[in-house]
């Protein structure tokens, strides 16, 4: 196991009417605020008017960023971050799922940054001030919640890249699993892909003797797969829904990367295919992930697999290590197909002509495209063809 430093600041405000906290939590840190929101569900179903009354109670100003859009662009951050800077605001406040946060976190640190914020994703510029960002979290899949990161999509250039900064963490996040009743199955599904994937990124890795991080990292896939099909059949279901949403937050807080070092590969394969299409993260996950798994397969990788077949999916050790992984990756296909996910790039209208563009942007953007397996230009095509 490798040392590490683990210090996590956000203050998670779990369950059941806890928006009642975030009154006293803007009173304390805000005098004016940017609420930002997508494309309307959270007005649609009364969240937004559980967050406005709150910011009434703490008597405290606000203006509203509207409209981001799931794989959030560029656009909309400019346009944030110039509301930011002509009203004086001094904190973001993301009301959403995970493209909301990451628009905010990154509105957030441009505020504070005198360049272009894209420099923070595309120049290696490193992010030292940022406005403080609070979350109340309305789906399950990405754990923004809780970490540092941010996704954006650059539309004029058809890139999808990420930043990293510790002060992007959010300062508090609110997580009702109330508030994640109303997303419709799809989404569902593809939030559980995109949580798993999550936890297959920091789960296989080179690193031997991490067994506190690998142990975890097995319970939470155990409770995606025991859970996952109770939230898409009964979305009502609260304690099934509250399991996810949990389990979303712990997948990317840090928790499984320490001691280790993660993979990330099938991550900055989908973000090239869905920076050019669009689709949803989750279901571009739930397509890639099985067959970066056979792909990465081989003699020098096939105890951790087994490993995984294990200890997730209960077959039985007296089987051949090949054979006890190569069942594995068709239970983890199996189980997306089970949730009503595409397993295949054509289902959602996606051809090949593009691949060796996505496999060169992939490289170029991240340097080196896995750890686990590294990954050449023409790997990343033929797992992207297996895909097709």
């Amino acid at each position: 196991m490798q040392n590490f430093t683990y210090h996590i600041p956000t203050k998670i405000y779990f369950g059941k009417g806890q928006i009642s906290a975030l009154s006293q939590e803007l009173k304390s840190r805000a005098k004016k605020i940017l609420i930002v929101t997508g494309g309307g569900s959270v007005k649609k179903y009364g969240i937004f008017d559980d967050v406005l009354k709150e910011v009434k109670k703490a008597k405290i100003s606000y203006i509203e960023l509207s409209g981001v859009k799931p794989n959030p662009r560029l656009k909309s951050v400019y346009k944030g971050i110039d509301i930011c800077k002509k009203e004086g605001v001094d904190l973001v406040l993301a009301v959403g799922g995970g493209s909301v946060i990451d628009a905010a976190k990154t509105i957030a640190a441009g505020v504070k940054y005198k360049g272009d914020v894209w420099d923070f994703f595309e120049n290696d510029v490193a992010c030292t001030a940022s406005l403080p960002v609070a979350t109340v979290v309305t789906l399950a899949a990405t754990g923004s919640e809780m970490d540092t990161f941010a996704v954006i999509t650059r539309e004029d250039t058809q890139q999808k890249l990420a930043f990293g900064s510790e002060t992007s963490r959010p300062v508090f996040s609110i997580l009702d699993p109330e508030y994640t009743y109303s997303v419709n199955e799809y989404h569902t599904a593809a939030g559980i892909a995109d949580i798993m994937a999550h936890v297959f990124e920091e789960y296989f890795s080179n690193y031997s003797g991490a067994a506190v991080s690998d142990r975890i990292a097995e319970g939470l896939l155990k409770v995606c797969i025991q859970y996952g099909p109770v939230t898409c059949e009964k979305p009502r279901d609260y304690i099934a829904r509250a399991n996810i949403l949990w389990a979303n937050t712990l997948a990317i807080n840090d928790l499984l990367d320490m001691g280790k070092v993660g993979d990330w590969a099938s991550h900055a394969i989908e973000h090239e295919v869905s920076a050019i299409y669009d689709i949803s993260h989750g279901v571009g996950l739930a397509i890639i992930v099985p067959n970066w798994m056979k792909f990465t397969l081989s003699q020098k990788t096939v105890k951790k697999f087994a490993e995984y077949g294990v200890n997730v999916w209960g077959i039985k050790k007296d089987k051949d290590e090949m054979k006890i992984a190569s069942a594995a990756i068709d239970r983890t296909r199996n189980f997306f197909n089970s949730l009503g996910l595409p397993s295949k790039l054509s289902e959602v209208n996606i051809k090949g002509d593009r691949f060796a563009e996505m496999a060169k942007k992939a490289i170029t953007s991240h340097g080196q495209v896995g750890s686990f397996k590294k990954l050449s230009e023409k790997d990343i095509v033929e797992i992207l063809k297996m895909s097709l």
